[in-house]
């Protein structure tokens, strides 16, 4: 859960390349531990280790975008790389069901290292040797404790951006993890009789919902487009700021809150989804599949959507040190994320099934209308 803490740093001090290969590298060897473990207290801290180490993708992806693209330009990469993240685990759940139900769950930890193997061996292929800048590499080791590394920890208690969304996220998170604990519940057989196999398949609602992101989120960015050329064409009329500065910096105004219009429907959708699906999986209604399945496809689209939000303001505010940013969201989304599904199916047990969606819609209602207004402030 700490991990992005510090490998989100020492990116910004020896490069991104050296803190994607090795610690990958690393995941993979915990991937094959647990596939071989016999015993569950070896398989929970070969879990722990690995998810240790798998979190660099997530820790660094906002500093290598901001490497790599423009900062007017780095909608697109975002949006996708998103997606992909988000579109992780519902496709996960689909795919490895096939395997959990043929085969067993251990081999579907050999799957997961075949894939994520041949992801490592492209990394490795594709690598370039770009060299860490002379002013990174001046630094001393007591600077880069002192400086780099509690950068994170700052910006996380001190930043009012980062402070919420970084509970925003983490609430965002432990509901997906709460919403894929449902899935078992009310499609498995205990709702609507499922095996494995359509347990998985009911998870491409989700798929689909998040898929949807990247396509409606095309007008998002036009609007951004939009609203920075606006402001570069005021630039042009009124003439340069500053007389030394270069013509890109004159120019170029960062509207980090062009990035939100989106959000705020998505911020109406994400309850509505809720409420959807939860009076929907009741089984004593006798509601066809489908109408729960329909509500996954709004939860995903709005889902990614607010993510996606978040991350790019973040990432437009903070560029250079954007990795250093979201790192503290992702520590907090990390908590959020291993701590809800601790009590997720106990409560959805314990609770009557037809009083479950009364008791919990109303309040996801709340915060999640409270967050749209929030938005709309920024």
């Amino acid at each position: 859960m700490s991990s992005p803490m510090s490998l989100a740093p020492l990116s910004e001090y020896y490069g991104r390349t050296l803190l994607y290969v090795v610690p990958y590298g690393i995941f993979l060897l915990f991937v094959l531990g647990t596939a071989l473990v016999d015993n569950l207290g070896g398989f929970l801290m070969l879990r722990l280790l690995s998810g240790l180490f798998a979190s660099v993708t997530i820790a660094n992806f906002g500093g290598t975008i901001a490497d790599l693209w423009p900062r007017h330009q780095v909608g697109p990469a975002i949006s996708l790389f998103l997606w992909a993240a988000v579109c992780g685990s519902p496709s996960g759940y689909f795919l490895y069901s096939f395997i959990a139900q043929t085969r067993g769950w251990r081999d579907v930890f050999w799957a997961m290292l075949g894939i994520h193997g041949g992801l490592w061996l492209l990394l490795q292929r594709n690598s370039s040797n770009v060299t860490v800048p002379e002013e990174m590499k001046r630094k001393s080791l007591s600077q880069l404790f002192r400086v780099t590394l509690s950068r994170p920890f700052r910006f996380l208690a001190t930043e009012a951006i980062i402070i919420f969304c970084a509970l925003y996220n983490g609430y965002l998170y432990g509901l997906s993890f709460l919403f894929n604990d449902a899935f078992n519940l009310v499609f498995g057989e205990k709702g609507y009789g499922f095996n494995v196999i359509g347990v998985g398949l009911a998870f491409l609602g989700v798929v689909v919902g998040v898929s949807l992101g990247p396509i409606v989120n095309i007008w998002q960015e036009r609007h951004y487009q939009k609203a920075i050329h606006a402001h570069e064409q005021a630039s042009v009329e009124e003439g340069p700021d500053d007389p030394n500065a270069s013509k890109d910096d004159n120019r170029f105004k960062n509207i980090p809150e062009a990035r939100l219009q989106l959000g705020k429907v998505a911020a109406v959708l994400f309850p509505i989804s809720l409420f959807w699906f939860g009076w929907c999986s009741v089984p004593s209604y006798h509601i066809h599949w489908i109408v729960p399945i329909l509500a996954t496809v709004t939860f995903g689209f709005s889902f990614y959507t607010l993510i996606l939000m978040t991350y790019m303001y973040i990432e437009d505010s903070y560029m250079v040190y954007s990795a250093s940013a979201l790192a503290g969201v992702g520590l907090v989304r990390n908590l959020a994320g291993a701590g809800f599904p601790l009590f997720g199916t106990q409560m959805y047990e314990n609770e009557a099934s037809d009083s479950l969606p009364t008791k919990i819609a109303p309040a996801m209602h709340e915060y999640s209308l409270s967050a749209c207004f929030t938005d709309t402030a920024l």
